[in-house]
């Protein structure tokens, strides 16, 4: 089974819908399942170096009260996918081309769900600028990527279009918010729905498989 993950790396509900998803799969342990790191640019426009987070974040919902708010309701979701997050250490709203282009890269290792974990756990859980080029060789690093290579591939203009190219698809296809699950291709869920309401799903893409096989 393919799954197409479509997120971006600083969605907190992306990060809580992915350990969700794990959960759900753990469920069926059955299934083999593919799943594909698909990047979508919730802030496309955020120059390479990043932009302060809080005002960013005050401008988006309308003051500290409303940010508050919606972190509150996030922690408590995440609390319950064993996700520690820590909003106050996060100074900087990077432009996150380059951690998906580091995830394509990992993919080309194996790697890439482990690369997806850190960079979440590295910036919501610790903090730290996941624009940077000097934060991602260390995080890329800290999940066995080679270094060297890294730094080349982060310094070109390598992938940088298929990162357009798969932003685009996904707004072609109607997705206008993350995290957004396709199955196969044809059943697709949006939003960091829970465990039970993916397994649905996870089911209805088996028994079409299992009936195109018969057919």
């Amino acid at each position: 089974m393919k799954i197409e993950y479509i997120f971006d790396t600083v969605c907190p509900w992306c990060y809580v819908g992915k350990r969700r998803l794990e959960r759900a799969l753990a469920q069926r342990p059955d299934t083999r399942a593919a799943i594909q790191w698909r990047p979508f640019l919730l802030n496309p426009d955020i120059p390479p170096e990043g932009i302060d987070r809080r005002a960013y974040l005050d401008r988006k919902f309308g003051g500290p009260a409303r940010v508050q708010r919606v972190h509150s309701a996030v922690a408590a979701a995440g609390e319950a996918e064993g996700i520690a997050f820590d909003f106050e250490r996060i100074q900087r709203a990077p432009n996150t081309m380059n951690s998906h282009r580091m995830i394509r890269f990992a993919g080309g290792q194996g790697r890439e769900a482990d690369t997806v974990e850190a960079l979440y756990r590295a910036y919501f859980c610790e903090g730290r600028d996941i624009g940077s080029v000097t934060e991602l060789l260390a995080i890329g690093e800290s999940v066995g990527l080679p270094v060297a290579a890294l730094q080349s591939y982060l310094r070109s203009d390598s992938d940088i279009a298929a990162v357009l190219n798969d932003n685009a698809r996904a707004h072609r296809l109607g997705v206008n918010g993350v995290p957004c699950l396709v199955l196969d291709g044809v059943y697709a869920v949006a939003g960091a729905q829970e465990p039970d309401v993916l397994l649905r799903l996870i089911d209805i893409a088996r028994e079409a498989e299992a009936e195109a096989a018969l057919s």
